[in-house]
């Protein structure tokens, strides 16, 4: 993300960069709730979910702060390649994404839930392989589905979203199966935590962990590490 952040200077300048962080922790509304999602539940138990929205810096930042949210981890899916690091993946050759996977308890929140808090504050769906200052597929939009359900309320949310167009634009998240999730490298691993005075924390996604509480009070929790 160093080089990304270099790139985002250079581009736009850093007075530029402080206008985006202001006009991102304007509070805005969440994005309506899925009309089609999965009841809770009666009994708890642990689920997977896999996003990619830019960075996974400030993917897992969100994530992590969520009720009933197990643990994150930062990582790579969506490519043809076995296995994947950094190096690898930001070459822009592998295919793969970065990341996050999400373990949850169904008994406590819906994917459907999860997929609203996706939408809301941790990316812009309608940004073609990009976030931000990051460019290039790797930082692609894409909801990773483990099962029939995830990829039936996902498409169906979608769906829902651009026919009330509550974006400006067509939402180009990619809704495709989960062949595998490589788990990062240890320093990527809840970074905005490890890290919150980094300029790129204090521009990308602080305005996002922000979002979460602003939108979702209900959901917000605060994270110290170690879940």
């Amino acid at each position: 993300m160093t080089n990304s952040l270099l790139r985002f200077i250079f581009t736009y300048g850093l007075s530029m960069a402080f206008v985006a962080l202001s006009a991102q922790a304007e509070p805005k509304l969440p994005v309506p709730p899925p009309k089609v999602d999965v009841s809770l539940a009666g009994t708890a138990g642990q689920q997977t979910a896999v996003f990619a929205g830019g960075c996974f810096w400030g993917v897992q930042a969100v994530f992590e702060r969520v009720k009933g949210v197990v643990k994150t981890t930062a990582g790579y899916a969506g490519g043809s390649g076995s296995t994947a690091t950094y190096e690898q993946v930001v070459t822009e050759t592998t295919g793969h994404a970065e990341s996050v996977e999400v373990v949850f308890d169904p008994s406590r929140i819906t994917y459907g839930q999860l997929l609203r808090v996706f939408f809301s504050a941790v990316h812009d769906p309608t940004e073609l392989n990009r976030q931000g200052p990051d460019v290039g597929t790797s930082y692609r939009s894409a909801i990773f589905y483990t099962n029939d359900d995830q990829k039936r309320v996902a498409a169906a949310y979608i769906a829902q979203l651009d026919t009330e167009k509550i974006f400006p634009g067509k939402i180009v998240t990619e809704v495709t199966p989960l062949k595998g999730f490589y788990r990062a490298e240890d320093y990527h691993q809840d970074f905005a935590l490890k890290n919150p005075n980094h300029p790129y924390i204090l521009i990308c996604d602080l305005p996002k962990i922000e979002a979460l509480k602003h939108q979702f009070p209900e959901l917000f929790v605060d994270y110290k590490g170690g879940r």
